[in-house]
Order: C-alpha cells, then structure tokens, then sequence
C-alpha cells in the first residue's frame, strides 16, 4: 500500500468515526513499515474534498450559537466543537500527506503521526458526547480550519504558516481557559481529554514550525519578515490574546515570533 495514495483515498471517506479509525489503522501500518511511499507521485485531485457527512450544518462563524459549560446541552456543544475541530484536523493531515510531492520522507511520516493522533482526538471526544446523549452532527458547526487548508492548496509555505502554527496554535491558547470551566461543571473526563489533546497538539504545531522554516531556508524567505504576508494574503483571522506562551515556546515558536504576536494582537 503506498502512503500518499491512502491517505487520499481516506480524506474521501465521508463517515467520521469510519475516518478516524481509517487514520489510525493507516498510521498503525506506517509505523509497522507496511507502507511504500512515493513522493514524487502526482495524483489527481478529486472533484469534492473532504468526505464529510451530511452533517452539522456549516454555518459562518459568527453564527454557532454559544453556551454556557455549566449546563448539559452547552457542555455537549463545547466539545462538539472541539471534535468537529478535531475531524477537520484529520482532514487537513490527510490532505498535506496526499498534496505536496517533493518533500523529504519525513514531512510524510509526520504528518501521518499528526493524520494518526487527530482521528484519536476526534473518536475520544465523540465517544464522550455520546455519554451527553449526543452524536456529532448534532449541532452546527463553521468551516474555517478547512476553508484555510483549501485557500493554500497551492502554496506549501502558506500551508504550513497558516494551518498548524496559526489556526491550530490558537487551540494551544484556548484549551487551558475551557479546562478551566470544564473542570468546574464537574466533567473531570472532558478534562482528561483535553489534556491529551493538549500534549500532542504541542507536537503538532512544532511539526508545522520545523516544516515551515525548513521551506523558509529552502526558498531563502525570512520566516518572521514573510508571516504577516501570508496573514494578508489569505485574509487569515487575527490572533488574539492571552496566549499560552510556555506551550508556544514547547512548540518551537521564537521569540521574534511570540513578539511579533504581542506587537500585533
């Protein structure tokens, strides 16, 4: 079985906890080194991407109700959310392993780990929404990490830049607040989970930090200079604080970088 080709062939799949569990058993295989890989293949993109369900409902986002944490149904819409974050995360994975040709073996082998740990995060937290008598699908949700992933198919260096060191960095900044309230609603397992999700979204981000200076250095980009051009030119949302800077720094951002964030906020 060759890597890239799965790994489209599981972007396409529509099911989420089908997916995940495609993920994982792809990233079970890999490291078992039961997968070839050819990185210099050109495959042909699909008419519609990604497989997703019928639902939620994608909504702009300004338009996903909030509630509060300390009631049953506000609880089971935070960490629907969470895992709705966590589906597109297998998504954009998947599509950087399947996409970009050229790269080193291990830009692949990474992203698969990260392909592999999402669709974990996804299935713990969906698991535990059942426990809420909820399902995913159940809620509305927004688009925006892979809105982000499809406005740089075309430009590894935004890709990198854009999705795991800006979007999903943010989660390193929100998860501790939302601990927070959800350890004082009494759900120490959503707690649980989170740190799970914490500890290797850490990693991930960092893979998305080396990937992106490597390509810096490759092309000879200023990696601080030609951030704030990406933000620009693909209209990426506006970071804003607090910021988790002990996880930022775990993660492999600078201290040019964490400046620029505090200049810019």
């Amino acid at each position: 079985m060759e890597m890239r080709a799965r790994a489209l062939e599981v972007l396409l799949i529509a099911d989420p906890p089908t997916k995940a569990a495609a993920a994982r058993a792809l990233l079970d295989l890999g490291q078992a080194g039961g997968l070839a890989l050819d990185v210099q293949a050109s495959l042909t993109e699909p008419a519609v991407l990604p497989g997703r369900p019928a639902l939620p409902r994608l909504v702009p986002a300004d338009q996903v109700p909030r509630r509060s944490p300390f009631t049953l149904a506000g609880r089971a819409a935070l960490l629907h959310a969470i895992a709705h974050i966590e589906f597109n995360a297998i998504n954009l994975a998947l599509d950087a392993i399947w996409r970009f040709a050229g790269m080193p073996e291990k830009f692949y082998v990474d992203w698969l780990q990260v392909a592999g740990e999402e669709a974990l995060h996804f299935t713990l937290l969906h698991e535990h929404l059942k426990t809420l008598n909820h399902d995913y699908g159940d809620f509305d949700a927004h688009n925006g990490l892979w809105s982000m992933t499809e406005s740089t198919k075309h430009d590894i260096v935004a890709r990198m830049a854009l999705v795991p060191r800006t979007l999903e960095a943010r989660g390193l900044d929100a998860t501790p607040p939302i601990q927070a309230k959800l350890a004082k609603a009494g759900d120490s397992r959503a707690v649980e989970i989170l740190d799970i999700i914490l500890r290797d979204e850490i990693g991930h981000v960092a893979i998305g930090n080396h990937w992106y200076r490597w390509l810096c250095e490759r092309d000879g980009i200023d990696p601080v200079a030609h951030y704030p051009l990406l933000l620009k030119r693909h209209a990426a949302p506006r970071l804003k604080p607090p910021y988790n800077l002990a996880a930022r720094r775990s993660a492999g951002f600078s201290e040019a970088e964490l400046d620029y964030l505090g200049q810019n906020s």
